[in-house]
């Protein structure tokens, strides 16, 4: 009797230590110093707006979320009276969360087995973040006087040193993915490889077909499979011929932000830049400048740019013209990497750019910069 009371008292510790059931999650939080403030569970939908999924009170100092997730997926907490939110991958089993309300973006995740490996992947993203402000910090002051001296010896020194932090964070990366190919967060650095400026899809493919069928079978994985799948399918006829230096460019229609559709055919100049970008895309928003000047510079003797947003946030889409002052025709058709236009002409990476004589025939693809001006020039006869 007394082995069967011992039994049953071991079994009652185990189960009061995985309470989630199989189908099922449990979130337990701790914010200490907040009592009947209101907590919020968020997710991002398609167009990447906010929405809210759960809301629940602290009581004690404590709140519980439950529920039922069918895959892993990237959410949120939002703690009112706090600043900021604890982002999490929401997975069924027993979360555990310690949050400092004054430091929210420290919070503690634990309990599940995608959660534990986004906060270690999140910590060694912070010591070399920590490195990166210390040489910031370290070498401010030296580089305001090259840049007041116009010492670029100096300038490029620096900036070449701090470029091997940016090496760093890729390499983490890069590192991570081959080595946990059953983790979720491995299909969201994958997926976010596309958005590079010379996205590597060959590397891409690499790691994606290693990953575990269980992380190829959730949303990003599909994501990632479906755009492999489009880039490695056979492209219409007059894309795969006319998007070549010396093709004639493919014609196109789009709405632009306020609806009205424009064509490729209507935007030609005497050199017409098609400007493959989008909001969302680091590296095109810090060409913009560049490329303002230049049409600010060569328009009035016959530039023309037709921008093709690759957006599917139409107010970040038209935020984002508006802040960075262009004033040339934009279009999009809001479907991100379905943007019909990008795959007609094949553009794998953002930002993508196709430069075309007066006649509507591309003579060159991808300048940036002193190449670009130089070539528009040349065609200009300017």
């Amino acid at each position: 009797m007394k082995k069967i009371l011992l039994l049953l008292t071991v079994c009652s510790v185990l189960l009061s230590c995985n309470k989630a059931g199989k189908n099922e999650y449990i979130i337990t939080g701790t914010v200490k110093g907040i009592d009947g403030k209101t907590v919020i569970l968020e997710k991002q939908d398609e167009t990447g707006k906010l929405i809210p999924i759960d809301t629940v009170k602290i009581e004690k100092g404590k709140f519980t979320f439950k529920g039922a997730a069918k895959e892993p997926e990237m959410h949120l907490i939002q703690v009112e009276a706090a600043e900021g939110k604890v982002p999490f991958i929401l997975e069924n089993g027993d979360i555990e969360m310690d949050i400092n309300k004054d430091s929210v973006g420290i919070a503690k995740i634990s309990g599940t087995y995608n959660n534990e490996e986004l906060s270690s992947y999140k910590e060694a993203g912070m010591k070399i973040q920590k490195k990166m402000m210390k040489f910031q910090k370290d070498n401010m002051a030296k580089m305001n006087e090259a840049q007041q001296k116009q010492d670029t010896v100096v300038m490029n020194s620096l900036r070449k040193e701090y470029a091997k932090f940016e090496t760093e964070f890729v390499k983490q990366s890069n590192d991570y993915v081959a080595t946990h190919p059953k983790a979720f967060i491995s299909a969201l650095i994958i997926e976010s490889m596309f958005n590079q400026m010379d996205a590597d899809i060959e590397k891409i493919k690499r790691y994606y077909n290693a990953l575990d069928q269980s992380v190829k079978d959730t949303k990003p994985g599909k994501s990632i499979k479906s755009k492999l799948d489009k880039i490695a399918a056979p492209v219409a006829a007059t894309s795969a011929t006319s998007t070549e230096v010396g093709g004639m460019a493919p014609d196109f229609s789009a709405p632009n932000p306020e609806g009205k559709a424009i064509s490729l055919k209507e935007s030609l100049g005497k050199v017409t830049l098609i400007d493959f970008w989008a909001s969302w895309c680091g590296p095109c928003r810090a060409e913009n400048p560049n490329v303002v000047a230049m049409y600010n510079e060569l328009h009035s003797k016959g530039f023309n740019i037709i921008g093709v947003s690759l957006d599917k946030d139409a107010a970040k889409w038209k935020e984002a013209i508006a802040k960075d002052k262009l004033t040339w025709n934009q279009i999009s058709n809001l479907k991100f990497w379905e943007e019909p236009i990008a795959l007609t002409y094949g553009v794998k990476s953002i930002p993508a750019t196709y430069l075309l004589d007066a006649n509507g025939k591309i003579v060159a693809k991808d300048l940036r910069g002193a190449a670009l001006k130089a070539k528009i020039i040349e065609l200009l006869g300017a």
